[in-house]
């Protein structure tokens, strides 16, 4: 290579410095402090106390513009003691409901069906049973429920019994609600929607279950008492 040709490429490695920005700087400062192959997906400037927000596997961390000082936790506005970073984080993982395959799902409809709900469960999750159960009281809802075996072999084996059974929704109630075991199974099942289904899960980074969706695609992660859901569902516009 000629010393003209070398002295191009340092001017043009030279023009791409200087007009790196602080979020450039701070996503491969922090990636590089991090290690392990960490990603930042995403680098913004906050409007309070001159923080950047650095997005890092789901979660929310700040930093200062020379990413010198890493702040891990959240920050509450001291007039109207919002979490700021909790709401942040709540933007942040809501997906746009209307993009869910729901051909995937087992749909339970109770009264009218109006108010539309999308659950990530796992049929060993204890938390996924007392949810089920308690949702046999909420009324005017119409469930949609994606299987997402995530606790072990064990989850698998009976999210596939519940799959290939005759009537998944009876086999997906009887189940979490009386630990009734699925009977009757179809005799050829096609299980690429069970695995579409898991697949999902992952997409939409669902880290536990149960997680609920609701139809602005907020997303509560955990269990919640059905009368707290019941709010929740009633407040969405």
């Amino acid at each position: 290579m000629s010393i003209k040709h070398t002295a191009a490429i340092a001017c043009v490695l030279a023009s791409s410095l200087a007009w790196a920005g602080p979020e450039d700087t701070i996503k491969a400062a922090v990636e590089a402090t991090l290690g392990g192959g960490a990603k930042v997906e995403g680098v913004s400037k906050t409007p309070y106390l001159g923080l950047y927000e650095v997005r890092v596997g789901g979660e929310i961390i700040y930093t200062d513009e020379k990413a010198n000082y890493l702040l891990l936790g959240e920050i509450l506005d001291a007039k109207t003691r919002q979490n700021i970073t909790q709401a942040r984080q709540a933007q942040l993982s809501a997906i746009n409901f209307a993009e869910l395959p729901l051909e995937l799902a087992i749909k339970q409809v109770r009264g009218n069906g109006k108010r539309v709900i999308a659950t990530f469960e796992d049929p060993n999750c204890g938390y996924c049973k007392k949810l089920a159960k308690e949702l046999q009281s909420l009324n005017d809802v119409t469930v949609y429920t994606f299987l997402t075996p995530v606790l072990g072999p064990d989850s698998q084996k009976k999210s596939e019994a519940i799959w290939c059974s005759l009537d998944r929704q009876k086999a997906w109630t009887d189940w979490m609600t009386a630990n009734v075991a699925p009977a009757a199974q179809q005799a050829s099942c096609d299980l690429s929607g069970l695995q579409k289904s898991a697949a999902l899960g992952e997409k939409y980074r669902v880290r536990g279950t149960p997680t609920i969706f609701l139809s602005n695609g907020e997303r509560i992660p955990g269990y919640v008492p059905v009368a707290q859901l019941d709010k929740r569902m009633s407040a969405v516009k």
